[in-house]
């Protein structure tokens, strides 16, 4: 793609009838998608065999291969993260509250709040955007059941300091781990912590199934009521002994999965390639800093978070909307906060009392365009395009 020279002054870039700087969109969470040949043989021969789901070949190999990775006892599959979620916690018996970050996506509310539990939204550590554990212990009361972390941008959430204040109140803790596949803590996979660890495989994740989700946990039985919940409480053809739902994954989401497996540590190591180049190309750039990775852990580095500063050149708003116009379709994400949608918003109108890192957090945010779409040339000239407006 031909990349234009001159970029235009920051009143221009305004200017949405000039003509953009990319023909084509640049997107946050365009998909990965690995060997086609691969993915296409199998779905032909998923087609062959008429297996289509109901805990099909593929599928079951998926559980095999992703256990495997990630170094934990089991995987159990599903249609999608958010009723992977529902499931985790209606098999580990959440109830009455459980404590959550509001900055998060809404999903992680949504399947409590779906199955009659109050989400409590914690403020963030500013250092980190993921749960500050002082805050999660000031919002325990007696109705709190359950904690759920999440590793936001892939970055572990406090795992150890959160497991200490579940095992002191006697509270279930899961995980979200949306954004953290093939991300770690203290040199293990994330997806080996707590009472069970949620990812989410939609199209937009560094590693995507097109579509679906997974459960990993070390514990045998919560995997068995998981697997049983997933299929309605089946066991057999004709014997239900679970209530259940349907949160099984087809196969040919399992194909998608299997074939983006293989290259799976050549997409990580794209993302992280992609980070080095905006880190290059952003230095210096005043009030705005890129989020950066432990180099001592693992990171799929899949998500490149600028925070905007008061002292930048312009809003945060005003980068989102000129890089819109530039044809890179960047994202605030999780503004305003979960707290701040209409259900958490009449729910709780002064949330936000109890939530000044995180209402930061919402006004500050830019995540850019990655993925095995991206080229040092697309991020150079992202990076002029944000001097121009900063500079």
């Amino acid at each position: 793609m031909p990349l234009r020279k001159n970029i235009r002054s920051k009143s221009d870039l305004a200017i949405h009838g000039a003509p953009p700087a990319f023909a084509a969109p640049l997107h946050v969470g365009r998909p990965n998608i690995g060997n086609h040949d691969a993915f296409l043989d199998q779905a032909r021969r998923i087609l062959e065999s008429k297996w289509l789901t109901n805990n099909g070949p593929l599928v079951q190999a998926f559980e095999r291969r992703i256990a495997a990775y990630l170094g934990v006892k089991h995987c159990v599959a599903m249609c999608n993260g958010t009723v992977a979620l529902e499931i985790a916690i209606r098999a580990l018996g959440l109830e009455g509250e459980v404590i959550v970050p509001s900055w998060t996506f809404i999903a992680t509310a949504h399947a409590l709040y779906w199955q009659g539990i109050t989400p409590v939204f914690a403020d963030i550590d500013p250092r980190t955007q993921n749960l500050d554990p002082d805050a999660v212990r000031r919002m325990i009361t007696p109705r709190t059941s359950g904690i759920i972390g999440v590793h936001l941008w892939g970055r572990a959430a406090p795992i150890n300091e959160l497991q200490a204040l579940a095992d002191e109140h006697q509270l279930k803790l899961m995980f979200d781990a949306a954004h953290a596949f093939g991300c770690s803590y203290n040199k293990q996979f994330i997806g080996q912590f707590g009472n069970c660890e949620v990812f989410s495989f939609h199209a937009t994740k560094a590693f995507n199934t097109m579509e679906g989700g997974a459960v990993t946990t070390n514990d045998d039985e919560l995997a068995e009521a998981m697997r049983l919940m997933r299929n309605f409480g089946f066991i057999g053809y004709d014997n239900v002994i679970h209530p259940g739902t349907n949160g099984k994954m087809i196969e040919m989401c399992a194909a998608m999965g299997l074939a983006n497996l293989d290259i799976v540590d050549e997409i990580f190591a794209a993302n992280r390639r992609n980070h080095e180049h905006y880190r290059h190309n952003l230095a210096g750039l005043r009030g705005i800093s890129l989020l950066a990775y432990d180099p001592n852990e693992s990171n799929n580095h899949h998500y490149v978070v600028l925070e905007i500063s008061p002292d930048c050149g312009a809003t945060r708003d005003e980068i989102i909307e000129a890089l819109h116009a530039e044809n890179v379709l960047a994202r605030k994400y999780f503004y305003p906060g979960c707290h701040g949608m209409k259900p958490y918003r009449d729910m709780f109108p002064h949330a936000e009392l109890l939530l000044p890192h995180t209402i930061t957090a919402g006004e500050r945010v830019v995540v850019l365009p990655a993925g095995l779409d991206m080229d040092p040339e697309d991020i150079a000239q992202i990076g002029a395009i944000l001097r121009a407006l900063c500079g």
